[in-house]
């Protein structure tokens, strides 16, 4: 047999190649897990494990209120700290946290974030039993424990409340409970510390979920993919759930739960809060589940489509791709133009052009001429589209193609937000590593879902997700008017179109009876559409507090920039009075609890790690998945392979390898 150096060389670089692709995909799968249960320092020390979690879940409407009772106990011999992570969603608004240390009840208190931490180290060195939660990310929130005592039970409750987007006409409520492990460079200090799992998936603590879901219209269809469940019907519209016994110790995977409403027509409802010194209300008008043909209005799509350098190859194919599939499903009757961009920006046509079969060729020829070159200016290229004469009753549709590396990203939000009324925005991200930030905002000030391919593989079914999601505005120019009932503080200031698969939401405050109408208006392919709610059949309900919340929250979210670290002084102030006021959990507002008693004179507390279950399905191998562990094993692999090229060439002639 003849080898030569080369295929040997060849060889051993594939097998290398191999184990560090592997290794980098599973570490690239772990940064995208959500964040994770974790108490910090050496379980071998002292336990602090979680005996029991308790989830009392509300949905009123499109509202899912959250109350989580967590209990742990110290079932070492020395007084320990210890800190953990816990998960929720980006429009999960936290009001409210009590700790019951044995029979003594301590509400926290929400304060300005520096002084909330000032005053639980302070605490802490006291010897005091503190709690402190912090908000890290939107979605991401910390919870400090100070000087639990041996043999303390901790039990913490945490109220959070969240808005309940359908996608898909689907609506999801998601509790998280563990994560996977996870990669985390040598240089990644943020969430400082990792998850120490057991072996085995089988949890150590229980978990017991309730649910109430009042949806306000008929349920259509109510499942839990997760778990298995016991559904009570009280009516059509309001089911009682909760875990089956057998569940009650698989903690080990989020709980999931999934509803479609009933309906044929455009519904409409209305929810009020009357609080001592503000009333709130959120309307919502539900699409039907199916749209006839006839009702869709003529559409119009602008292809916002980043030409440059960034886009080269892939990114900008796949655009020309998803372009041209968009463009050929278009309908005779509808629009359509293409504005590039780059340093500057092309346009197709300053008229709207009918989609027929010359014009979609002028636009592939343009398209194709394509090669990615030069910077980036979106802002300019979204005004120049928003500004392109609109035919009359027509659905206007921005649609983005980027990969979105540019600048001027909160400019772009504020500029999407103020012109909802123009036109619709979505976003679509293409590229190996697309700025999620800028597709995903562009998408929430747009109000709609973000859409992001990252390789080949990906295009053709999110192309066609994609196309579904737009292609069926139902109501255009729509407007939300409240007649003989005084409204202020509306939000969103502007509204899109409504389309088959997203209801219309407006939250806002009111003064005064409860009276008068809300008005929907706008145009339907069959012409112009009305429908009136009397505000006089609504009574305001005790059960719909979380209102207050979400209508802080979101407008923290506008102020933020769903997380940009760009905020100014005033947005800064805003946020933290808003923070302060509503009781919300904000970066930079957190809650403290302190116990008023020193239970730890010495101060002398150790820190430590709990070990958490392994998600469903993951091997055991998976948590040995960190860069350490991955070090050694391609180091090995290649010190094994050099040891192969030595003994292949130091083995007897009948091998016969052939040198030069």
């Amino acid at each position: 047999m003849n080898l030569s150096k080369s295929f040997i060389a060849m060889f051993l670089v594939a097998i290398v190649a191999s184990l560090t692709h592997s290794a980098r995909a599973q570490t690239d799968a772990d940064k995208t897990l959500s964040p994770y249960f974790q108490v910090q320092g050496d379980p071998s020390v002292d336990r602090l494990p979680l005996k029991d979690t308790s989830v009392d879940v509300a949905i009123s409407g499109v509202i899912a209120d959250v109350r989580v009772r967590q209990t742990y106990r110290n079932e070492g011999t020395r007084a320990i700290n210890a800190t953990y992570v816990f998960p929720a969603s980006t429009r999960a608004a936290v009001y409210g946290m009590q700790m019951r240390i044995r029979d003594e009840i301590i509400t926290a208190r929400i304060k300005e974030r520096e002084a909330a931490k000032e005053e639980f180290e302070k605490a802490k060195q006291e010897g005091k039993s503190a709690s402190l939660l912090e908000q890290d990310r939107p979605n991401v929130f910390t919870m400090n424990l100070a000087n639990i005592m041996p043999q303390d039970q901790i039990v913490i409750e945490l109220r959070y409340t969240e808005l309940l987007i359908p996608t898909d006409g689907i609506y999801e409520f998601v509790y998280p409970t563990v994560v996977g492990p996870r990669y985390r460079s040598p240089s990644d200090n943020e969430d400082a510390g990792k998850p120490k799992y057991t072996s085995g998936n089988q949890p150590a603590s229980t978990l017991d979920i309730s649910v109430r879901v009042s949806a306000g219209l008929p349920i259509r269809e109510l499942a839990c993919p997760s778990h298995q469940i016991a559904p009570e019907w009280k009516s059509p519209a309001t089911a009682q759930l909760s875990l089956n016994a057998p569940d009650a110790f698989q903690g080990n995977r989020d709980f999931i739960l999934k509803y479609r409403l009933s309906g044929d027509q455009i519904n409409s409802g209305l929810l009020l809060f009357q609080g001592e010194d503000e009333n709130f209300f959120l309307y919502m008008a539900q699409p039907p589940l199916t749209v006839k043909p006839e009702e869709i209005p003529p559409r119009e799509y602008i292809f916002v489509v980043d030409v440059s350098g960034s886009m080269s190859g892939f990114p900008l194919d796949t655009a020309k791709g998803l372009l041209q599939e968009l463009i050929a499903n278009l309908r005779p009757t509808d629009y359509f133009n293409v504005v590039l961009f780059s340093g500057d920006s092309t346009v197709l046509s300053e008229q709207p052009l009918q989609a027929n079969l010359e014009n979609t060729v002028r636009a592939m020829d343009l398209i194709d001429q394509q090669r990615g070159s030069g910077g980036t200016e979106l802002l300019e290229a979204m005004k120049r589209a928003m500004n392109l004469p609109h035919e009359s009753g027509v659905s206007r549709s921005l649609v983005l193609v980027t990969d979105g590396y540019i600048s001027a990203e909160k400019e772009a939000f504020d500029y999407i937000r103020d012109n909802l009324g123009q036109a619709n925005i979505f976003s679509f991200g293409i590229g190996s590593s697309v700025n999620r930030y800028l597709i995903e905002g562009v998408a929430k000030a747009g109000m709609g879902e973000p859409f992001v391919i990252t390789n080949e593989a990906e295009a053709t079914a999110t192309a066609a997700k994609f196309r579904e999601y737009i292609q069926n505005p139902l109501l255009t120019n729509v407007q939300v008017k409240a007649n003989g009932f005084d409204v202020y503080d509306v939000h969103p200031k502007a509204l899109p179109d409504m389309f088959a698969r997203r209801p219309i939401i407006v939250f806002g405050k009111w003064r005064g009876p409860v009276q008068g109408t809300f008005e929907l208006t706008g145009t339907t392919g069959l012409g112009a559409y009305s429908s009136s709610l009397d505000v006089s059949t609504v009574l305001p309900d005790e059960g719909n507090r979380a209102i207050r919340y979400l209508w802080a929250r979101s407008r923290i979210a506008e102020l933020s920039d769903y997380g940009s670290s760009n905020i100014n002084d005033d947005q800064v102030k805003e946020i933290t009075g808003l923070g302060l006021k509503y009781n919300l959990l904000t970066q930079y507002t957190s809650f403290i609890a302190v116990r008023e008693k020193i239970v730890n004179s010495n101060g002398d507390a150790s820190d430590v790690n709990q070990a958490v279950p392994i998600p469903l399905g993951v091997s055991d191998m998976a948590v040995g998945s960190e860069p350490g562990l991955i070090a050694m094993i391609m180091l090995a692999a290649i010190i094994a392979a050099f040891g192969l090229i030595r003994r292949l060439f130091t083995l007897t002639p009948a091998l016969n390898i052939v040198t030069k």
